[in-house]
């Protein structure tokens, strides 16, 4: 039976679902519309917009690997406020970041939206500046997102970036520090194994971000963001069923993952395609040393990995309980 929404809800609450309902559609829609729409313009009387954004476009198009172009007054939108609220999301700090260096933070787990992190570190809303003073957050999102037009500059704005070793490249090697470049490490494909209770981790073979942090000598900072994985129920895929098997053919084909979730609706609670209303909790860790190797060797980079695997776990031990998670319940990696 459909559970409906109540007709009278505050109008704080209802802005606070528009505003998930408008994110949700950016990152599942907006980007066919954009090219729809620069295309469309062609055949009216503004096909100049599209010809000179076009222009633009070729002579910007190395933009987003070069520290992407981040926009302040987007980034503290009100809207993100009422974003914040609907989960709620907040963002912890177990230990300081000198703003005179620049660090790699390793995300997980990536949910099926990356909700969490998103708020967290595209936004301002959950106040990262003022927890973190002189480092600017950037977020690598799948580089084919860069190539589409208008929303490539939406989202430069919040700070994404594309997710290759160019581009992590620039923002590690920037003089004078004060940098946090954020990888959702378990990728796209980890998206498929987001559901509630899920606490297992795509990490076991994911060593390319400790190779780049020892090649520029950047401390790791763990993180975790405790209800993630709560937000969305998603049809059952288990490893070795016909569904995985088809999902994990795309996701090598498209780069995306295509996970079949299902949330509540805007004016009910049984089904759709918004997220849960549960808390998530992003909780900053504390740096990990690492010490520049310009041509680390396997052994070095499996020492690091293990020691990050290490740290990552006692992060998760040390605050599960705060965050209702059994205590015999621990980190799975594969």
């Amino acid at each position: 039976m459909v559970e409906f929404a109540p007709l009278h809800l505050p109008w704080e609450r209802r802005l606070q679902t528009l505003s998930v309902l408008q994110w949700v559609f950016s990152f599942l829609a907006l980007s066919q519309i954009c090219i729809v729409v620069l295309i469309g313009l062609l055949f009216t009387r503004f096909w100049l917009f599209s010809v000179l954004y076009a222009t633009w476009w070729y002579v910007d198009r190395d933009k987003p690997w070069k520290g992407g172009r981040r926009i302040k007054r987007v980034r503290r939108w009100v809207v993100w406020k009422y974003m914040r609220d609907y989960f709620p999301v907040s963002l912890v700090k177990t230990a300081e970041l000198d703003p005179s260096r620049n660090y790699l933070a390793g995300i997980h787990p990536h949910g099926v939206l990356a909700a969490g992190i998103f708020t967290n570190m595209c936004t301002e809303s959950s106040g990262f500046s003022e927890l973190f003073p002189g480092v600017s957050p950037h977020l690598m999102m799948l580089s084919l997102w860069f190539w589409i037009p208008l929303f490539r500059d939406y989202i430069m704005s919040g700070g994404l970036v594309p997710s290759d070793k160019e581009s992590a490249a620039h923002i590690l090697s920037r003089k004078g520090g004060g940098n946090l470049l954020g990888i959702i490490v378990g990728g796209a494909q980890e998206a498929l194994n987001a559901r509630p209770g899920a606490y297992k981790l795509l990490l076991r073979n994911r060593k390319g971000f400790i190779r780049l942090a020892l090649t520029h000598g950047t401390p790791l900072v763990p993180v975790f963001s405790f209800g993630e994985n709560e937000l969305f129920d998603q049809v059952e895929n288990s490893p070795g069923s016909w569904l995985r098997w088809i999902q994990n053919r795309l996701q090598k084909i498209m780069g995306v993952s295509l996970p079949l979730f299902h949330g509540r609706g805007v004016f009910q609670y049984s089904f759709g395609l918004l997220p849960y209303r549960r808390p998530i909790a992003t909780v900053v860790g504390k740096p990990i040393e690492v010490q520049q190797v310009l041509q680390p060797s396997q052994e070095q980079v499996d020492k690091l990995h293990q020691h990050y695997i290490d740290e990552l776990c006692n992060l998760f031990e040390a605050h599960k309980l705060k965050y209702n998670i059994p205590a015999d319940q621990h980190l799975e990696f594969c």
